[in-house]
């Protein structure tokens, strides 16, 4: 009988293993759903799923008499807008420090403790803050995303520079490389796929910087809008559009490992099946 560790699901099989846990989940609201609203038809809590479909309808399919607008189409550009312009800056900028720190003795001396200290301050305890100092607009909100992500990608960043072997770097300069060259031929592309990684762990804090940015002051936004339902216990829009920033989530991580596969296929080798 062969050892779990050496199990490998193939094809089919493995979809099915990742199939199942979300139908039995999906299963247990239903059944949930259906025994409170046996006991209570008006109950809000689990609605059901023609309720939930009544408003996927109603916010992304049809415009609001008010505005002309689909509520869901603007709320999901609102949100990518930001969420794109704080990861983007985030992304540029660990690239740049993260680089710098890992590579040069002296800059990792001066601004090391200073990346460390700003890492462990709670980006959400800092938003007041950037709404005192940027106002309620755009740039706030950009901001905490920008805020809550870079230090710790930059840390990241850095390790994995400052683990490359040392070999590497004596024969680059041997060679007659200078510092720039030896950051762009030798530690740049040996990095990048660490950065895809790092940004793809990150996704998660950013829609949550992001959320909580739109929930306190905006007007438009996935975050903005489910913080607005809720004080009419409308979970009938709530859950669609917790539904709907998953499937976002899903779909920039599978964008962003296609990216290191494809850009970077020697970073992932081929694991034995």
């Amino acid at each position: 009988m062969p050892r779990l560790l050496n199990v490998r699901p193939r094809g089919g099989g493995r979809l099915l293993l990742g199939i199942v846990p979300i139908l039995i989940l999906i299963l247990i609201y239903l059944a949930s759903s259906l025994a409170r609203h046996a006991d209570n038809p008006a109950d809000k809590i689990l609605p059901t799923v023609s309720a939930m479909a009544d408003q996927i309808r109603t916010m992304g399919f049809q415009a609001d008499p008010v505005t002309g607008e689909v509520p869901l189409l603007v709320d999901t550009v609102a949100s990518l807008k930001r969420l794109g312009a704080g990861i983007g800056l985030a992304a540029i900028t660990t690239l740049v420090l993260g680089l710098t720190i890992g590579l040069l003795p002296v800059v990792r001396a001066s601004l090391g403790p200073l990346v460390a200290a700003i890492a462990v301050i709670p980006p959400i305890a800092v938003l007041p803050i950037l709404f005192i100092i940027m106002g309620l607009g755009e740039t706030s909100k950009i901001a905490l995303i920008f805020v809550g992500l870079t230090p710790f990608m930059i840390r990241d960043l850095a390790s994995a520079v400052a683990a490359i072997p040392e070999e590497q770097l004596v024969k680059a300069q041997t060679l007659g490389a200078n510092t720039w060259i030896v950051m762009v031929r030798v530690a740049l592309p040996q990095v990048l796929p660490r950065l895809i990684e790092s940004l793809r762990f990150s996704l998660g804090p950013a829609w949550v910087f992001l959320i909580s940015a739109e929930a306190i002051a905006a007007d438009v936004g996935l975050g903005y809008r489910i913080f607005l339902v809720r004080r009419y216990l409308a979970m009938d829009v709530i859950l669609p559009y917790v539904a709907w920033i998953s499937l976002l989530a899903v779909i920039m991580d599978w964008a962003l490992v296609s990216l290191s596969r494809t850009a970077f296929p020697w970073a992932h080798p081929k694991r034995i099946r």
